[in-house]
C-alpha cells in the first residue's frame, strides 16, 4: 500500500513536529547529563524492526478508551499499521505494517515512513536498558561505563570473552 500525496504530506508535517520535539528533549537530557546511552554501529538492512513494529504508549493512551481508539485509528489510517496484539505488562501495542513487503524485506513508502520508523533505534536509547534486535547492526553503548570497561580489562578472561561481556553490558 503505497502512500498517496495527502498521506505523505500529513506524515511529513507530523514528522517535522516530532523531530523538533524529540530533538529539543534529547538536547535538554544531554545538557542535564541524563543521556546514558549512545548509538554505535550501522544499519545492516536486516529489516527486523519492520517485521513486527511495536509502540510503547503512555498511561493516558493506555487507560483512556477514547484516546486509545484515536491512537490506533491514527496508526491504521495514516501510518498503515494494523493492530495485532497488546502487552499489558509493558503497555505496548504490537502492529503489522502494510508498507513492509516480507518477500523483498523492503518498505514501499520508505520516503514517507513514520517518525518511529525513521528514528529507530535511536528512540530506544531513552529506555533504562535499551534492547535492540540481535540481528541489528546498531547497539546501545553505555557512555558512563568506562570504569566497568577498565574492570573487564583487568580480568583473566580471553579477549573474545571480554568483548562478549562488553557487548552484553553495553560498554565500550
Amino acid at each position: 500500500m503505497k502512500d498517496g500525496w495527502k498521506r505523505g504530506l500529513i506524515k511529513r508535517v507530523v514528522r517535522g513536529v516530532l523531530t523538533f520535539e524529540h530533538g529539543w528533549r534529547r538536547a535538554l537530557a544531554k545538557a542535564r547529563g541524563r543521556s546514558r546511552f549512545a548509538l554505535a554501529g550501522n544499519c545492516e538492512s536486516c529489516a527486523r524492526c519492520c517485521d513486527a513494529p511495536s509502540i510503547r504508549v503512555g498511561l493516558l493512551t493506555w487507560h483512556l478508551p477514547a484516546v486509545r481508539r484515536l491512537f490506533l485509528a491514527w496508526q491504521s489510517r495514516v501510518n498503515g499499521f494494523t493492530f495485532v496484539r497488546e502487552d499489558s505488562d509493558l503497555r505496548v501495542f504490537e502492529l503489522d505494517c502494510t508498507h513492509f513487503d516480507r518477500a523483498t524485506r523492503r518498505c514501499d513508502s520508505y520516503e514517507t515512513r513514520p517518525f518511529m520508523c525513521r528514528d529507530y533505534p535511536r528512540l530506544l536509547l531513552e529506555d533504562p536498558w535499551p534492547e535492540l534486535f540481535p540481528e541489528c547492526g546498531y547497539r546501545g553503548v553505555d557512555t558512563k561505563g568506562k570504569g566497568l570497561s577498565d574492570a573487564i580489562d583487568g580480568t583473566a578472561l580471553s579477549e573474545d570473552e571480554k568483548q562478549a561481556l562488553r557487548r552484553r553490558l553495553k560498554v565500550l
